[in-house]
């Protein structure tokens, strides 16, 4: 699974995008969000994802967020 950091996120349409750590963005879309479980995210909130290539289009799937123990 490739990392990286939530760059925006608008809470009403459960959009957004993240920063991979080659700093390439990808954008993030609602069913990421549901498929996963997770109700919201936060700018600079690290997480796990699958990529995705749709249409041309990088896109995050399967989302998990990173937690330090």
């Amino acid at each position: 699974m490739a990392q990286g950091t939530i760059k925006e996120y608008d809470e009403a349409t459960h959009d957004g995008s993240l920063l991979m750590e080659d700093r390439s963005e990808i954008a993030i879309d609602a069913t990421s969000l549901e498929g996963a479980g997770i109700r919201t995210l936060r700018i600079g909130q690290r997480v796990k994802f699958d990529l995705s290539d749709e249409g041309g289009k990088k896109v995050a799937r399967s989302l998990r967020i990173v937690t330090i123990d």
